[in-house]
């Protein structure tokens, strides 16, 4: 089906709201039961499905100044005055450089399989090239070390948005020789850790780095403009695949490849004609900038002529290696109409009326997973995919027992999970999932007044409090399955 036709076709359905679970839970084709004795009926998944959750350095380690780390774009972002919510910075997070063992006993409580964290390039390579930071790997030792011993698998993701500041000063993403420099650091962390860790990311959402980081500001570094936003694209492509293409020769066969993009699903305002060309365009600049060059050695065509000012001749070649492995960071569908002001000429618009909202207001769009993994199925190839982030804000409720019983949020979960098992029996290559996230963070410009942690943290004294969703998502990693109600 043309996606043209898809789209009106199916912004005429009704919005995923409660009533929607059950028609996931009509959708699926294996219906068993959640546990001996109960009659809570649910959906399984294969019996290999990893299970897991994610993290990033800056939004949760803290020790900003510790151990020889030096500052990242988003110690002077959130230092600089009006960036962040209420002031607020990563200085300490969630302190989890010195409480990690504690978070991964949380992880191994849950019966999780796999942990994506990201590696801090302050802390390992202070100037961003250069000098090793011995104290900085040391951490990460610690830390893959101590997930091992639980059972659980170190997914190190190499870039999740803290540059280097001192990389910064030399263009940061905006100067093409940092492919060579996130090389050398990428080789520099897999010649410590990859002795045991075997599953490589990359890169973390580089279109969203692009975008709001160096399009419209409001993520670090704070760049502005349609062809600083180009640039920074391209680079992360660039440098993604100049890496890769070095550990495939520096690791053989003993690691699995691969990296995360935020795909989401866009789609004209109102299903109205009218908007259909600026849901193309920010389809273009948002998913198809980083899938086509990886996927397909070109760039999507209403931004070749922009890229084609930036590349040189042979860099698509260069970015289009060999994956063993995407991860997919889901939240929901982008609702886009025309908008002269807006950084390609497109703007947010309203999702369909009715449709449920997190505390971020951001639409509660389950059936957009399913989307993406059916499009990645029957345009890139089925590659072996990993929900490496789902989930979403809601306000903290204290139930009786003293913790947060947060139902909107197991809700959410719910239907995700129930489309990503939909999506499994029609043939997507979906391997496993981790939540975002196991904590309470720092949550970007947002700071900590959004919550989408498993487990609340107490800002005062970091004290860890499991909430309700927490122990559903335990029960479902127990049983592989995920109840329909």
């Amino acid at each position: 089906m043309r996606r043209r036709t898809f789209l009106k076709t199916a912004l005429k359905a009704t919005a995923v709201t409660a009533a929607g679970t059950a028609a996931f839970a009509a959708l699926s084709r294996k219906p068993v039961q959640a546990a001996p004795g109960t009659a809570v009926p649910s959906t399984s998944f294969p019996d290999d499905f990893l299970w897991g959750v994610s993290t990033s350095s800056y939004q949760i380690e803290g020790a900003v100044a510790e151990d020889g780390r030096a500052p990242s774009v988003w110690d002077t972002f959130s230092h600089s005055y009006g960036r962040i919510a209420n002031g607020d910075t990563g200085d300490v997070a969630c302190d989890h450089y010195h409480r990690y063992a504690e978070d991964v006993d949380l992880m191994a409580r849950a019966g999780m399989k796999a942990y994506r964290f990201s590696i801090a390039w302050p802390r390992v390579m202070p100037q961003g090239t250069g000098a090793v930071n011995a104290k900085g790997l040391d951490f990460y030792d610690r830390l893959t070390d101590t997930l091992l011993a639980k059972g659980i698998q170190p997914w190190p993701c190499l870039f999740h948005w803290d540059l280097p500041q001192a990389l910064q000063d030399r263009g940061g993403w905006t100067n093409r020789d940092i492919a060579g420099w996130f090389t050398d650091y990428a080789l520099a962390v897999t010649a410590r850790l990859g002795d045991r860790a075997k599953h490589w990311v990359m890169l973390n959402e580089p279109s969203v780095v692009a975008i709001f980081g160096h399009g419209t500001g409001g993520h670090a570094p704070g760049l502005t403009g349609r062809e600083t936003c180009l640039k920074a694209i391209h680079h992360q492509n660039l440098a993604q695949g100049t890496a890769l293409a070095a550990l495939r020769k520096a690791g053989g066969r003993n690691w699995q490849l691969g990296t995360v993009l935020s795909l989401q699903p866009s789609w004209p305002v109102g299903g109205l004609d009218s908007n259909y060309p600026a849901s193309l365009m920010w389809d273009a600049v948002w998913n198809r900038s980083c899938l086509d060059p990886l996927f397909k050695g070109r760039f999507p065509e209403l931004l070749e002529a922009d890229f084609a000012r930036i590349a040189k001749p042979d860099d698509l070649a260069r970015i289009n290696q060999p994956v063993d492995f995407l991860g997919v960071n889901y939240y929901s569908r982008m609702h886009q109409q025309p908008d002269l002001q807006g950084l390609f000429g497109t703007g947010y618009g309203s999702a369909p009326e009715g449709t449920r909202k997190t505390g971020m207001d951001w639409p509660v769009e389950p059936d957009g997973l399913s989307e993406i993994l059916a499009e990645l199925q029957e345009k890139y190839g089925n590659p072996p995919v990993y929900v490496t982030e789902n989930g979403a804000d809601y306000p903290d409720s204290i139930g009786p027992s003293g913790r947060v019983e947060d139902r909107d949020r197991i809700a959410y979960l719910r239907d995700h999970l129930l489309a990503a098992a939909k999506s499994i029996d029609e043939g997507c290559n979906l391997k496993g999932y981790m939540a975002w996230t196991l904590l309470d963070n720092f949550e970007w410009s947002e700071g900590y007044r959004r919550h989408f942690g498993l487990v609340q943290v107490d800002r005062k004294t970091m004290a860890r409090t499991p909430k309700a969703s927490y122990d559903w998502y335990a029960s479902v990693i127990r049983n592989n399955a995920v109840p329909l109600a």
